[in-house]
């Protein structure tokens, strides 16, 4: 009787199946507050849009005729190869200056301090200026013994009369002392034991930072570069301190004079600055990713197929 009465039980022991538990309903927490929130955003910046479609301030006729004009397009490029240049001066100096710090020389160390502190701690327009009055400080550069005799002497009347190279050199090193400090710090983040082995692979100091301390610092020194190359696209705006006036910003004002209307003008040069901008986050963004290769925990397809292959039992396949 009882083994009868086990067996006709739904869940006995001979194998009938029993009901499928049934499925919890997972139902979402209500996030009334943050709808809100985002829906009153989205109100704000929909009102905001039209308000400036429709404001007759901003003068939309003149902006979409002087966008693509001839001189502002040009003053764009000027803007583009300004910082370009300006950035790779700021970059190679600042490694060096970085590799001075880093010296046990205090000498070298003493003067790339030296550098730092007098170019970070004055303004990059005062620093502009002096270099737009350089032929009157020195009206001329002489090389030789001092007191001696003089090897032959530069005027720099030649300087002043090319004023956009004046500007490059100015912004290039002022740059050059922040740049020195982001590549400390990237230098610093790499473990000392790797330094300690290449130099047991019999790697000079010199290759060892090349060839091993740098590439791997370059995961560190590339996101602050990136916000510094955008700083200094903005930063040309102040070339007309040496003075340089084909850069961007002076073109666009000397056009708001021209049609008595400096607001259009004003989101031409926005509007520019903010197309060269996202170029540039584009750029940062691949670079960060190529330089985050091995260091990523993130598994690419061809990875996990490979992983996938090697735990397969039975089919000879070995990883890749």
């Amino acid at each position: 009787m009882t083994g009868a009465a086990t067996d006709a039980e739904p869940g006995g022991r001979d194998g009938a199946r029993s009901e499928p538990p049934e499925r919890i309903k997972a139902i979402p927490l209500p996030h009334t507050g943050r709808n809100v929130a985002a829906a009153l955003i989205l109100v704000a910046v929909a009102l905001f849009l039209y308000g400036a479609a429709t404001n007759e301030a901003y003068s939309w006729d003149t902006y979409r005729q002087y966008l693509f004009d001839a001189r502002v397009v040009q003053a764009a490029g000027n803007t583009l190869v300004l910082t370009v240049l300006a950035m790779v001066l700021g970059v190679g100096l600042g490694v060096v200056l970085a590799v001075m710090r880093l010296t046990q020389n205090r000498v070298t160390s003493s003067v790339a301090w030296t550098y730092l502190w007098v170019f970070r701690g004055t303004p990059v327009y005062v620093q502009l200026v002096f270099w737009g009055l350089l032929s009157t400080i020195y009206p001329r550069l002489d090389i030789g013994v001092p007191f001696v005799d003089t090897f032959f002497s530069i005027p720099t009347s030649s300087f002043a009369e090319n004023v956009f190279w004046l500007a490059v050199v100015g912004l290039g090193l002022n740059e050059a002392a922040y740049m020195a400090e982001i590549v400390r710090a990237g230098i610093q983040s790499v473990d000392e034991g790797q330094t300690e082995a290449a130099t047991a692979l019999g790697l000079s100091r010199g290759q060892s930072l090349r060839l091993v301390v740098l590439p791997q610092a370059m995961r560190t020194i590339i996101p602050p570069t990136g916000n510094e190359l955008i700083s200094m696209l903005k930063t040309t705006s102040l070339v007309t301190a040496v003075p340089y006036t084909f850069d961007l910003y002076s073109r666009t004002r000397d056009l708001s004079v021209e049609t008595f209307n400096p607001v259009p003008m004003l989101l031409i040069a926005s509007t520019w600055y903010l197309f060269f901008t996202s170029i540039l986050m584009v750029g940062q963004f691949y670079l960060e990713r190529h330089f985050a290769k091995g260091a990523s925990r993130t598994m690419s397809d061809r990875q996990l197929q490979a992983l996938a292959d090697a735990e397969r039992p039975g089919d000879g396949r070995v990883a890749r």
